[in-house]
C-alpha cells in the first residue's frame, strides 16, 4: 500500500480492544494503563518521559487528520519510540470516552509518585483532596495546584481514579506536570505531611478562619498542604479535627458559596502569593 494511502488499524485489532477496555477503572488498575485524549494530553504524555520501556506513553491512535493536523505531535510520539496506530474515525470513537473525539487517543502509563517520594522532595504546597468523587473537579483541582505552582497532589483512598478519563482531560494536561499520590488514607497523608514540616489546613466553608485574615497576619508563607473535601458535603469534622487550622474562603457578595475548584484555586493561590512574597514558592514562570 503506498504512503498516500497507509493501512489502517482494523477496528478487531487485540490493540484497538485493549484500549476500548481503558475506559473501566478495573482494567485500568490490572493495566495500569490509562487514556490521554486530544492533541494536549498526548503532547504533554509525549513529553512527560521518553526512556525506552519505561515511556509514559505506549501507544497513539490518530485518524488520518489528525496526523496531518497534529504532525509535530506525532512526530514527537515516534521520536519516544511510542507506537503509532492510523485508525479510522469510528475506531478513534469506540475507544474514545468524548462525544466529540479530537481524533488523538495516546495509552500512557500510571504515573502515582509514593508520598514517601513526595515528602522527600521537601514539597512547600500541596493539594490533598480527600473523599473528592467528581472526576472533573478532580482534574480541574489539579490543573489549579499545577498553575498555582504546587509540587504535588494528593488523592485519598476514598476519592475517584485521577485516571479516569474525565479527569485526565480535566487536567488538560497538568496530570503529567507534577507528582500525584494516589490510595493514601487522610490519617495517614495528613500525618506524614505534618511529620515533614508541611501546615495542614482544611478548606471549609465553615471555617473558624478567614482566608483573608490569614494572609493579613502573615501565616501563609510556609510549606502548606491544602485539604479539600467532597463537593456535596465536604469535611467531615473528624477529618477537621486533624489539620492545624480550618479556613474559610470569604464570601463578600451575595453569592451561597463556592464550588470545590474555585475555592480550590482561590486557597492554593493565596498560599502560593504569600510563599512567593517570603522566597518561598517556585514560580512556573520562572520570574
Amino acid at each position: 500500500m503506498s504512503p498516500a494511502t497507509p493501512e489502517l488499524i482494523s477496528p478487531r485489532s487485540p490493540r484497538v480492544l485493549a484500549a476500548r477496555r481503558l475506559a473501566k477503572r478495573n482494567f485500568r488498575g490490572k493495566e495500569r494503563l490509562f487514556l490521554a485524549e486530544g492533541p494536549q494530553a498526548v503532547r504533554e504524555a509525549a513529553g512527560h518521559w521518553t526512556t525506552g520501556d519505561t515511556a509514559t506513553l505506549v501507544e497513539l491512535f490518530a485518524t488520518l487528520e489528525a496526523a496531518e493536523r497534529y504532525a509535530d505531535i506525532v512526530g514527537a510520539v515516534r521520536d519516544t519510540g511510542a507506537r503509532v496506530h492510523l485508525a479510522s474515525e469510528q475506531v478513534i470513537a469506540d475507544i474514545s470516552t468524548t462525544v466529540t473525539p479530537q481524533g488523538l487517543v495516546g495509552v500512557c502509563r500510571f504515573l502515582d509518585t509514593p508520598l514517601e517520594e513526595v515528602l522527600e522532595a521537601r514539597p512547600r504546597l500541596v493539594a490533598l483532596l480527600a473523599n473528592v468523587r467528581d472526576p472533573g473537579n478532580a482534574g480541574t483541582v489539579l490543573r489549579c495546584a499545577d498553575a498555582a505552582g504546587a509540587e504535588a497532589v494528593v488523592l485519598t483512598d476514598a476519592s475517584v481514579d485521577v485516571y479516569n478519563p474525565k479527569a485526565v482531560r480535566a487536567s488538560v494536561g497538568s496530570l503529567f506536570h507534577l507528582p500525584v499520590a494516589v490510595g493514601v488514607p487522610v490519617e495517614q497523608a495528613v500525618d506524614r505531611l505534618r511529620a515533614a514540616g508541611v501546615r495542614v489546613l482544611a478548606a471549609d466553608g465553615a471555617g473558624d478562619r478567614d482566608l483573608d485574615e490569614e494572609l493579613d497576619k502573615g501565616t501563609m508563607g510556609g510549606p502548606t498542604a491544602w485539604v479539600f473535601g467532597n463537593e456535596a458535603w465536604g469535611l467531615p469534622e473528624e477529618t477537621r479535627a486533624l489539620t492545624d487550622a480550618v479556613v474559610r474562603v470569604p464570601i463578600h457578595g451575595k453569592a451561597e458559596s463556592l464550588n470545590l475548584a474555585t475555592a480550590a484555586a482561590v486557597c492554593l493561590y493565596a498560599s502560593a502569593r504569600a510563599q512567593r512574597a517570603a522566597g518561598g514558592c517556585r514560580s512556573v514562570t520562572g520570574n
